[in-house]
C-alpha cells in the first residue's frame, strides 16, 4: 500500500485543544484511521511543522479526503507528500539508464 508523509501545523483552535488536553492529539490519529488509512508513525517536531504522521493509504484520493477532513475539523493545517521507497527509487533510476 502507498505510504505518505503528512506534515501538519496546529491551528489556533488546535493549540487551544492541546493546551487544555494534550491527549486530544490521540483523537487526531483515530480520526485519520477512521477515514480509511493506517497511521504507521507519529512524531511531534520542532520547527516549521508541529507533527509528522507517516500513513498508509490506498490512493491519493483517500489522502486528499484525509487532508480536507483535517482542515474542516479546524485543528491542523496539513501538507501531504507521497513517498517512494529507496529501493523502488533506485530500481526506477537503474531502469531509466538501460540502453
Amino acid at each position: 500500500m502507498p505510504v505518505y508523509v503528512l506534515l501538519s501545523t496546529l491551528s489556533e483552535h488546535g493549540v487551544s485543544c492541546v493546551v487544555e488536553d494534550p491527549t486530544c492529539l490521540r483523537q487526531i490519529s483515530r480520526d485519520i484511521e477512521n477515514l480509511g488509512v493506517k497511521v504507521l508513525e507519529e512524531y511531534a517536531t520542532l520547527g516549521t511543522y508541529d507533527f509528522v504522521h507517516v500513513i498508509e493509504a490506498p490512493d491519493n484520493e483517500t489522502v486528499a479526503r484525509v487532508s480536507m477532513e483535517m482542515i474542516a475539523k479546524g485543528h491542523l493545517k496539513p501538507l501531504t507528500m507521497p513517498t517512494i521507497s529507496i529501493n523502488d527509487f533506485i530500481s526506477r533510476l537503474s531502469l531509466d539508464r538501460r540502453p
